[in-house]
């Protein structure tokens, strides 16, 4: 590359640092340092991470303009590593997140974020794009987006953006040892929309502490299912009959082989519904209705 493309794209990137800048903010709610958030909206709401949000009392933001203004949680996904705060400031400069659709490896992009007074950024690549997945706790994800671009202490909650300057989600180490997973607009738009609504996200809960096994044989066109290892007292699995040691196979017919499979099927949509659970006990396979209930 000739010095004058070197130049020309050290000013673009630059440019695009200057121009997302004000949309960052630094957020203090963890003892020992700062995370990062992005201006959701106008006025004052902003999302960050979950796990950068240890306590939900005295939290504060510090603005791109020096100043540092207090915020409230509104309500937080683990699942999903999102949390939504309210900040005492209006008239903020918001990111909205542009569409994946023409997104592809090896794509230059920015992790940008504000662990300090100023804005930080590294370089890097889109080094794997995919599909919608759920995360180990079972939260729903729009699509796989990793990047090799380095985050330091305190970037997590921060931007990515590609070398246009567009908002393509929010970086996260919470879900990989190794690279940085980035949370895309949709699952943003749709977590924080009901962090908004509701304080939280609505989720299926039947009462159980379940640990994947193999069959002996196959059932059911499976050899998998998750044993229960506690039931909780009155819950939904307690008041439907499971006990301790019955193995779930399927729940309203889908196969059940590890814990996010359980967690990915108990969703809103699922909170009231009666369901029918085939149970694996002392060798004969049962099918049991049970009514799910909510997670509080």
């Amino acid at each position: 590359m000739s010095t004058d493309a070197l130049q020309s794209l050290s000013q673009s990137i630059s440019t695009v640092v200057e121009r997302i800048a004000p949309s960052l903010v630094r957020v203090e709610a963890r003892r020992r340092r700062g995370a990062s958030g992005v201006i959701w909206d106008a006025d004052g709401h902003i999302l960050t991470t979950s796990h950068a949000v240890e306590h939900e009392g005295s939290i504060q933001v510090g603005l791109a303009d020096g100043r540092s203004v207090s915020a409230e949680l509104v309500g937080r996904d683990p699942s999903t590593d999102l949390a939504l705060l309210k900040a005492d400031a209006r008239g903020l400069t918001a990111l909205a997140p542009a569409p994946l659709d023409d997104v592809k490896v090896g794509n230059i992009v920015l992790a940008l974020g504000r662990p300090g007074r100023t804005a930080r950024a590294t370089l890097g690549i889109v080094s794997a794009f995919g599909g919608d997945w759920r995360t180990h706790a079972g939260g729903q994800v729009d699509r796989y987006l990793e990047t090799d671009a380095d985050l330091p202490p305190g970037f997590s909650g921060g931007a990515l953006v590609d070398a246009q300057g567009r908002f393509l989600g929010i970086p996260t180490a919470a879900f990989s040892r190794t690279a940085a997973v980035v949370l895309p607009g949709g699952t943003l738009t749709r977590v924080a929309n009901s962090l908004r609504e509701h304080g939280g996200i609505r989720r299926g809960y039947l009462g159980v502490g379940a640990y994947p096994v193999r069959l002996p044989r196959e059932i059911e066109g499976t050899k998998a299912g998750l044993i229960l290892l506690s039931v909780d007292p009155d819950g939904p699995a307690q008041k439907a009959g499971l006990l301790l040691g019955d193995v779930l196979v399927s729940l309203g017919g889908q196969s059940l082989h590890g814990v996010e499979d359980l967690l990915g099927y108990l969703g809103d949509e699922k909170v009231g519904a009666s369901i029918q659970a085939k149970v694996l006990r002392a060798g004969e396979l049962r099918e049991v209705p049970i009514t799910v209930g909510k997670r509080s």
